[in-house]
């Protein structure tokens, strides 16, 4: 199925090799932009859309496992599918312990790489569409007052409204509205609900560590 809404960068300085993998992503529906080398990807705009990474172990420069080593320090996620004519046991292992989707060794099957390709790509979706949904977390998280915000971290951990009332000095109607109105700006709909959102904003007291 096309993926017009994601990007398949290609990296490779086989001109040759790199017009065939260009050509071959297109031909199975996927968008793809091909470069001759790292720093020529590094000037160019990034996708912003879903996007995995197809790239040369080895090239002029910056090696394909050195610039996965550039992305993570960066705090970049992108997901990589390594291909090369020089595999060894010790180099796959290095890449896929951080993080590779796979690691195809020349010649490799058109299906194979497509299906890495692929992967990456629901991955990076995957994230993506979580980094979005904390995003609008946060934004509800910012528009509650200090008293809400306090209210809501006691009703995630399960504490009765007359409980709260009574650590913050206010009457249980007052707590009621309160939690009322945090919930609609939360736009919770139920108690495990905000104890989920709760959870992924990292609201939750982390449990104590068994000696």
């Amino acid at each position: 199925m096309p993926n017009s809404d994601s990007c398949v960068v290609v990296i490779d300085d086989d001109k040759e090799f790199r017009e065939s993998l260009d050509r071959l992503l297109r031909s199975a529906g996927l968008h793809a932009r091909a470069f001759a080398s790292i720093a020529e990807f590094a000037q160019s705009e990034p996708p912003d859309c879903p996007t995995c990474l197809v790239l040369d172990v080895r090239m002029p420069g910056r090696s394909g496992l050195e610039f996965q080593r550039d992305l993570a320090a960066g705090g970049s996620a992108l997901p990589i599918v390594f291909i090369t004519g020089h595999g060894d046991i010790p180099m796959t292992v290095q890449a896929m312990k951080a993080g590779a989707v796979e690691f195809l060794t020349k010649p490799f099957r058109d299906q194979d790489l497509l299906d890495a390709v692929n992967e990456g790509l629901n991955r990076d979706r995957a994230r993506r569409e979580m980094e979005e949904s904390l995003c609008v977390l946060r934004a509800r998280f910012e528009e509650l007052t200090p008293r809400e915000r306090a209210i809501l971290v006691q009703v995630v951990q399960g504490r009765l409204n007359k409980q709260i009332a009574a650590d913050l000095g206010i009457t249980e109607t007052t707590v009621k509205v309160h939690r009322s109105n945090m919930m609609r700006k939360f736009e919770a709909a139920s108690l495990p609900e905000l104890c989920r959102m709760a959870d992924k904003l990292n609201l939750l007291p982390k449990k104590a560590e068994r000696s």
